[in-house]
């Protein structure tokens, strides 16, 4: 018996060792070559990436075993008990010009962006289940997309925050590659698309603090305090952060992933103020409090970045945490009053027009 429960035990390490080297989920891994140029960052040593803030990222193999039983409890309050509204929209709508900007968002950090002419997806996950493998995750809360990837308008660009599941999706990629024109990711993260198909040309890595000039819109690629990785040996090895997009009229902040730090400050300082700001508000825990924001951070990141008008992202969509899967809006609303932030709080597909008057609905709220 004993021989043969260590012949399983091998198996399934076998199994997963051809998985993670085989499967494509995981990506690709930066060149020496472009490592070498990474040594000469200051946020670059021993072969990692690592935050501008001493960052606690330690969790024991202990500890981590102990939180898989409640990662995967039945908990009733992590997902909706009926189905969330999700608005849908057609093709021809996503073509007409429009006079200011204005974004859709699918659940979780996925957007469309329409910003001076141009269509920008941010963090596109539109698969099902954000882990390499379905078994491995739980599947989105709604049964539909707002559209279906493949009534999608040309997409100009995609920008990436960081390579987590969450936020960069396998099969998504694989099914907007061949209707998008180019791709804006962090460094090393181009490394995952050259694997997945996607011509390096179309590929444009970004430093912090970088700028590029796309017509009317300038993106800019700034800090957060994170982390990245796809596998278990690949932590740090790409970059993470935010996103600023400047159009004729707009002035966009998208947090990405992350916890609380004086980052905040000096983008807003830098950049601001911000017409819109999608912040990070979902899927935080006691034991990573340094990686992801409580709500109440998310609000005072709105007010440190100068957000005319601010909106809890992260949440929506998928259950990666213990908490509720209300407790975010709730709690972020909450504090955002306090402090007079005002806050876009739109169902799954709405039109999110900027310049325009939102008005919220408790859509989260069971009638």
């Amino acid at each position: 018996m004993l021989t043969g429960i260590l012949a399983l035990f091998l198996i399934l390490i076998l199994i997963g060792i051809l998985f993670i080297t085989l499967s494509p989920e995981f990506g690709g891994s930066p060149s020496k070559e472009q490592i070498v140029e990474y040594e000469q960052l200051p946020y670059f040593s021993e072969g990692k990436f690592t935050n501008l803030i001493p960052t606690e990222m330690s969790m024991s193999i202990g500890k981590t075993i102990t939180m898989i039983p409640k990662f995967f409890a039945n908990d009733p309050t992590r997902i909706p008990s009926f189905e969330i509204p999700v608005e849908k929209r057609d093709s021809l709508e996503l073509t007409k010009t429009q006079a200011g900007s204005r974004l859709i968002w699918f659940g979780h950090s996925a957007f469309l962006l329409q910003i001076d002419g141009l269509n920008i997806l941010i963090d596109p996950m539109l698969g099902n289940v954000p882990a390499p493998n379905p078994m491995l995750g739980k599947p989105r809360f709604s049964k539909e997309l707002p559209i279906e990837i493949e009534k999608l308008p040309q997409i100009d660009l995609i920008i990436i925050s960081h390579d987590h599941y969450d936020h960069l999706d396998y099969g998504s990629i694989q099914k907007l590659k061949d209707k998008t024109k180019a791709f804006y990711v962090p460094l090393g993260v181009g490394a995952h698309f050259e694997r997945w198909g996607v011509d390096p040309k179309q590929i444009q890595e970004m430093a912090w603090w970088q700028e590029v000039e796309l017509d009317s819109v300038k993106l800019v690629f700034a800090p957060s305090r994170h982390f990245s990785g796809r596998g278990p040996t690949d932590r740090f090895s790409t970059l993470w952060g935010s996103w600023i997009i400047q159009g004729t009229q707009d002035n966009i902040y998208f947090s990405g992933d992350g916890g609380y730090g004086p980052h905040f400050k000096e983008i807003g300082e830098t950049y601001g103020p911000f017409d819109f700001a999608m912040l990070e508000c979902g899927q935080y825990n006691e034991n990573w409090k340094e990686i992801h924001m409580s709500p109440e951070e998310t609000a005072m990141a709105g007010i440190d970045v100068r957000a005319k008008l601010g909106m809890p992202i992260h949440w929506g969509a998928f259950s990666l945490a213990m908490h509720s899967w209300t407790d975010p809006v709730e709690r972020v609303s909450k504090k955002a009053e306090e402090l007079g932030l005002p806050l876009a709080l739109p169902k799954i597909g709405e039109f999110i027009e900027l310049g325009s008057l939102i008005e919220n609905e408790t859509w989260w709220v069971q009638k």
